[in-house]
């Protein structure tokens, strides 16, 4: 009498010969990258337009944070736009595991771990925002933990988004996005440099809350093109291999 085939036995044959092969459900993995690419490029594009929408109700210059300070009339739907770029980053960081720095210094770990470490930054300050007016922190004597937190951890999260974005810029599988993303890099890291300076020194903050914005433009534009860009790289191309993006 013959005995019934195993379905599952060709499957953990496959395994045992090549334990350090793929995983098994890396195929279903594979097809649940362009959902979260979809949603995570969505999602930070959606943050963006409600930070917008939300800074043009304002009729006087106002940093990005003040747009949430606690009882500003912005302050709901600049929490929403947070969680948004927060929850689409951290979709993109998922998707895009296999993307690495051929830099030895930046390859110490991916992109994603940067990018989901940016993610949980924005979380923090979309929940602990600024108190009214966001006053700078130590420097001004109305600043309270409240407003220490919030801006360490907006601080913090740029400046993840900012390594995440060199990072890719020497990533081998993205050549074109590479190029792109350094002078991203640099954009976003001078635009808000030279805004933070102005609200330190509490000259031309008109100029200096225009240029955080810009620069908070840039960052999640970027972010959006990133994703975008990784519907096209195949998972499991890393730095050695590369793919013209």
């Amino acid at each position: 009498m013959t005995r019934p085939r195993d379905p599952g036995a060709p499957r953990l044959l496959r395994i045992v010969r090549q334990p350090f092969a793929a995983p098994v459900l890396a195929r279903g993995w594979q097809r649940a990258v362009p959902a979260l690419l979809a949603i995570g490029t969505v999602a930070v594009l959606g943050g963006l337009t409600i930070i917008w929408a939300a800074r043009l109700t304002v009729p006087y210059p106002v940093y990005v944070s003040e747009l949430g300070a606690r009882g500003a009339p912005t302050a709901t739907p600049f929490a929403v736009a947070l969680l948004c770029i927060a929850a689409g980053g951290l979709a993109i960081a998922l998707a895009s595991g296999h993307i690495r720095s051929a830099a030895p210094v930046l390859g110490r770990w991916a992109p994603a771990l940067t990018l989901g470490f940016a993610g949980l930054c924005f979380v923090l300050a979309s929940q602990v925002t600024c108190t009214a007016y966001c006053p700078v922190p130590i420097i001004d004597p109305r600043s309270t933990a409240q407003d220490l937190v919030h801006t360490v951890s907006a601080v913090l999260g740029f400046a993840a988004a900012c390594y995440a974005m060199l990072q890719v810029a020497f990533a081998a599988a993205l050549p074109r996005v590479a190029r792109f993303s350094l002078v991203c890099c640099f954009a976003v890291a001078a635009i808000t440099i030279a805004g933070g300076l102005l609200a330190l020194v509490h000259v031309a903050t008109d100029v200096g809350a225009w240029l955080e914005l810009s620069g908070t433009t840039v960052a999640i534009a970027w972010l959006a093109v990133y994703g975008l860009t990784l519907v096209r790289i195949p998972p499991g191309v890393g730095p050695s291999r590369s793919v013209s993006g």
